[in-house]
C-alpha cells in the first residue's frame, strides 16, 4: 500500500471518527437537556429522584454496616473458637511431652507426630478441616510436623513466627493455595509450648470459607432486601406525588385559562379530603374573580362612555362661552382694570379647559381602542425643534437654557408626526416645569433600527419606584408645588398611549436631587418589535460621577433606585 492511500485511508478513519463522537456528543448533549428540562418542569421526577438516591444511600450504609457486623460477628466467634482449641492444644502437648528431658531421646519425634494427628482430628484430609502445625526450629534435632499436606509456607511468615519464636502469642489472617485448588483466606494462630528440652511452636490454621460464604450470602441478602425496598419506595412515592401533583397541574391548568380570559373554566371536586377542599377553595375564588372582573369592566365601560359623553356634550357650550369669552378679552382695553383682569382670567381657564377636553376625548378614544395611526416616513429632526420652539418663553420666563442636541443627517422613522410631536412637546414641558431652573438637554440618537429622544432635566427629580407612577393619570409628584403651566395631568398617559400606538417605548428615570430623564424609543420601521435601544436610560453624567467622585463629596439622602440601562 503506497504512502498517499494509507494517508487517505487514515483521514477517512479519522474524519469517521469525528462523525461518530459528534453524533454521540450531540445525543448525550440533547439527553441532558431534556432531563434538565424534566428535572426544572416536573415536581414528581424530581421527588421520586431525591427519593431513590436518599434511600438508595441509606439501603447502600445499611448493608455496609450489616456486612460488617455480620463479617465482625463470624471473625470473632472463629477467633475464639481457635483460640480455645489453641490454649487445649497447647496444654496437651505440654503434657504428653513433660516426659521427655532431651530432644534426642527415642519416641519425640514420634510423640510429636502423634499429637498433630489427635490435635488435627485424625487421619481426615478435608480441605475445610483445620491444620496443626508444630514447629521446633529451636530445636536442631526436631523437624516440623504438619497434620496434612499442603504448602504452608505463605501462611506461616516471619512476621507470625517471629512474635511467637519470641514466646508469645500471634493472630493473622492469611490467604493461600494449600491443596491447588485456589486462593483461600485462613486464619492463623500460634503459642509458643515450654518443654524440658526447649521451646517448640504449635499453630492452628483454620480455613474462614464458611465464615465468608455467610457473609456474602448476607450481604447479598441485605442487597438484594434493599434494592427492592428501594424500587418499591420509588414506586410509592411516584404513587404519592401523583396523587398530590395531578390536581396542582389541573389547578395549574385552570389557572392559565383563567388568565387567557376564560373566566368560566372550574376544577373539578372529588371526595372530602384537602384536595377537595382546594379545589373548592380554588372555585370559589374562580367565581368571586369573575364578578370582581366583570363588575369592574362594567364600571370601565361606563366610566369611558360617561368621559366620552361628557367630552363630546361639553363642546357645544364651551363653544358658546368661547366666543362670548373672545368677545369680551378683544374689548377688555375699554373696560375697568378688574373687568380686564377677568376678561384675562377667562380666557385663560378657558384654553386650560379646552385642553383638558381634547385630552378626555383622546384618553376615550384609547380606551374604546379607535386610536389610529397614520405612520408616514417622518424626519424626527424638524419634529424635535418643532416640539421645542413653541416651549422657549415658558423656559425663558422659568429661568431654564433649552439646549437642542440633534444629528445634521435627517433621521428618518415611520411614524405618525402628529402623535410624536405631541409626545416630545409634553416631556420638554414636563422637564421645563420641574428643571428648578438648571438646563434641559433634548438628544436625538438613531442607529438604523430605532430612534430615540431623551429629555434631561437637572431639577428635583424622582424618589424610587416614581418612574412608573409618572404615567398614571393626574398623578403629581408633588401636589404642593405651584405649576408654571396649566397642565391637565394626562399628557404623560396619553404619550405613553401614543408610544405604544406605535410600537415604541416612553421609559422614565430619576432621582432625589439629581434629575430625570425620559426615554422615547420608536422602531424605524412601522410594525418591528424593538429590542433596545440606540440612547442608555440612565444618564451617562450620573455613570461618571458614580465612577470618579467628586472634589467635595455631598452626602445623598436616599439611593436611587437600579433601573434596567
Amino acid at each position: 500500500m503506497s504512502g498517499a492511500s494509507l494517508d487517505e485511508v487514515l483521514k477517512t478513519a479519522w474524519a469517521r471518527a469525528r462523525a461518530v463522537w459528534g453524533r454521540a456528543f450531540r445525543q448525550l448533549k440533547l439527553f441532558l437537556a431534556t432531563a434538565e428540562h424534566t428535572w426544572r418542569r416536573s415536581l414528581q421526577v424530581r421527588v421520586v429522584t431525591l427519593t431513590l438516591v436518599v434511600s438508595s444511600l441509606l439501603v447502600a450504609v445499611f448493608a455496609y454496616v450489616v456486612a460488617y457486623r455480620s463479617s465482625t460477628i463470624l471473625l470473632n466467634r472463629a477467633k475464639d473458637s481457635v483460640s480455645a482449641q489453641l490454649d487445649y492444644g497447647r496444654s496437651y502437648t505440654e503434657l504428653q511431652l513433660k516426659i521427655f528431658g532431651k530432644p534426642f531421646e527415642p519416641n519425640v519425634q514420634g510423640t510429636l507426630q502423634d499429637i498433630v494427628f489427635y490435635l488435627g482430628g485424625g487421619d481426615s484430609q478435608d480441605p475445610s478441616a483445620g491444620l496443626v502445625v508444630v514447629r521446633a526450629d529451636n530445636v536442631n534435632e526436631l523437624s516440623a510436623v504438619p497434620s496434612r499436606k499442603g504448602d504452608i509456607t505463605g501462611l506461616l511468615t516471619t512476621d507470625i513466627t517471629g512474635v511467637v519464636s519470641h514466646g508469645q502469642k500471634a493472630t493473622a489472617i492469611r490467604s493461600a493455595d494449600l491443596d491447588r485448588t485456589g486462593m483461600v483466606k485462613y486464619l492463623v494462630e500460634g503459642t509458643p509450648v515450654k518443654t524440658n528440652f526447649g521451646q517448640i511452636e504449635l499453630y492452628y490454621i483454620e480455613p474462614l470459607t464458611t465464615q465468608d460464604s455467610a457473609a456474602t450470602q448476607i450481604r447479598t441478602t441485605v442487597l438484594a432486601t434493599g434494592a427492592t425496598l428501594v424500587l418499591l419506595l420509588g414506586l410509592l412515592s411516584a404513587l404519592v406525588t401523583r396523587l398530590v401533583v395531578r390536581p396542582v397541574r389541573v389547578a395549574a391548568r385552570t389557572a392559565q385559562r383563567l388568565s387567557a380570559g376564560l373566566l368560566d373554566q372550574r376544577m373539578a371536586v372529588t371526595g372530602e379530603d384537602d384536595l377537595a377542599l382546594l379545589a373548592a377553595s380554588f372555585n370559589q375564588m374562580a367565581a368571586n374573580l369573575q364578578r370582581q372582573i366583570v363588575r369592574l369592566e362594567d364600571m370601565s365601560r361606563l366610566q369611558r362612555r360617561f368621559t366620552s359623553d361628557v367630552s363630546h356634550e361639553l363642546r357645544t357650550p364651551l363653544t358658546t362661552v368661547r366666543m362670548a369669552a373672545d368677545l369680551i378679552f378683544a374689548e377688555r382695553e375699554r373696560f375697568p382694570a378688574d373687568v380686564t383682569r377677568t376678561a384675562e382670567i377667562l380666557q385663560t381657564e378657558l384654553d386650560r379647559f379646552e385642553s383638558l377636553l381634547t385630552d378626555l376625548l383622546e384618553i376615550s378614544r384609547y380606551d374604546a381602542g379607535f386610536a389610529m395611526l397614520d405612520a408616514e416616513p417622518t424626519d424626527l429632526v424638524p419634529i424635535v425643534h418643532r416640539a421645542v420652539e413653541p416651549l422657549r418663553g415658558l423656559a425663558e420666563r422659568c429661568g431654564v437654557p433649552l439646549e437642542v442636541d440633534v444629528p445634521a443627517d435627517p433621521v428618518i422613522v415611520e411614524a405618525d408626526p402628529r402623535r410624536v410631536e405631541r409626545i416630545l412637546r409634553n416631556l420638554v414641558g414636563n422637564a421645563v416645569e420641574h428643571a428648578e431652573g438648571k438646563p434641559v438637554v433634548i438628544r436625538l440618537v438613531s442607529d438604523g433600527v430605532a430612534a430615540a429622544v431623551a429629555v434631561r432635566d437637572h431639577g428635583l427629580g424622582l424618589k424610587p419606584g416614581e418612574e412608573k407612577l409618572v404615567f398614571n393619570r393626574f398623578w403629581r409628584a408633588d401636589p404642593s408645588r405651584a405649576r408654571q403651566t396649566g397642565g391637565t395631568g394626562l399628557g404623560l398617559s396619553i404619550s405613553l398611549e401614543d408610544a405604544r400606538l406605535h410600537g415604541g417605548w416612553l421609559e422614565a428615570w430619576g432621582a432625589p436631587g439629581q434629575g430625570a430623564q425620559f426615554r422615547l424609543t420608536l422602531p424605524v420601521r412601522a410594525g418591528d418589535r424593538l429590542s433596545g435601544s440606540p440612547l442608555r436610560l440612565v444618564p451617562e453624567d450620573i455613570e461618571l460621577a458614580a465612577v470618579t467622585p467628586p472634589v467635595q463629596p455631598r452626602a445623598i439622602t436616599q439611593t436611587p433606585a437600579e433601573l434596567p440601562l
